[in-house]
């Protein structure tokens, strides 16, 4: 059995856990026949687990009916040992709590969570939070996105978090690879995963036991084999992997990344489809880019 295997075992937030796209109908009615099939599709192809509702998800731009069904219909696809990690995120910590309750209540294996979303709270507000879902009784994984949230989980504040038993983890968005080795200083057993497609190779080099991930939704085979040459540290298999595959995954850290990923799903040949508002269809110039790296991926051989 492989070490990312094991991990994922012992911990359901370690390995390779797909932020999942969510497929819409043509009049945008949320697809759940179509979204069970991809979360077991992915299972079939080698991830390790999803991540629904997160922002890859349009969780924003669902109602709680949908948001709730979302995560039950991903239990209810995941095969045995597949590990379903929600996102959670709210506004404040009462909202972020009912979904931490309705995750459990549905068997997820863990949560993951944003500081208090749009409210730029300072440390007081961001403990507060956290220690409030935390009640709930499941592993919470940080997100740390202080481009949407406006709010920084320094290591330091990390520390404290997983100081006091909040967090087993967190997901590093800042796109900053010198923060792992700060963050591991302060909290040497908090578990950092990848955050942004294109930092899994210095990330994964430098110790990373997961990576919340987007382009999977695409391409799971080719991705896993990058995850976990970078996680060996095999650099003779990575580094030509993540040449060739860093075109499309440097596009999960910009504004138009689900527009992206579900364009490179519909050329791979899966359902990605539209988008909800206030998502609006992409300028032609960036459809050719994406399509043109899609394409160039799929022509190396990579699904």
């Amino acid at each position: 059995m492989s070490e990312t295997t094991t991990s994922a075992a012992n911990k359901p937030w370690h390995g390779v856990l797909v932020a999942t796209t969510l497929p819409f109908t043509e009049d945008l009615a949320v697809d759940y026949d179509a979204y069970a099939e991809h979360v077991r599709w992915l299972a079939a192809n080698g991830c390790h687990g999803v991540s629904p509702n997160g922002s890859l998800g349009e969780y924003q731009t669902l109602d709680d009916a949908e948001r709730a069904k979302v995560v039950t219909t991903a239990i209810a696809a995941a095969p045995a040992g597949f590990t379903v990690m929600p996102g959670i995120a709210a506004y404040g910590a009462l909202q972020a709590r009912k979904w931490a309750e309705q995750a459990a209540d549905a068997g997820a294996h863990a949560v993951m969570l944003l500081p208090p979303n749009a409210y730029r709270g300072g440390r007081d507000s961001v403990l507060d939070h956290y220690r409030t879902v935390a009640q709930v009784g499941l592993p919470i994984v940080a997100y740390n996105n202080p481009i949407d949230t406006r709010i920084d989980l320094t290591p330091d504040l990390l520390a404290e978090l997983h100081g006091e038993g909040l967090i087993v983890g967190v997901k590093e968005f800042t796109g900053d690879v010198r923060r792992f080795y700060e963050i591991k200083e302060l909290a040497p057993e908090l578990d950092v995963l990848v955050g942004s497609d294109d930092v899994v190779l210095e990330l994964g080099i430098a110790g990373a036991v997961g990576w919340v991930a987007g382009y999977p939704n695409a391409i799971p085979q080719a991705t896993m084999e990058l995850y976990t040459a970078a996680v060996n540290r095999d650099l003779a298999k990575a580094l030509p992997l993540y040449r060739d595959l860093h075109p499309l995954l440097r596009w999960d850290s910009k504004t138009e990344f689900v527009h992206a990923i579900k364009l490179s799903m519909d050329l791979a040949g899966r359902q990605g489809g539209p988008c909800r508002p206030p998502r609006v269809p992409l300028a032609a110039a960036l459809v050719d880019r994406i399509t043109l790296a899609t394409r160039d991926a799929l022509a190396k051989g990579y699904r």
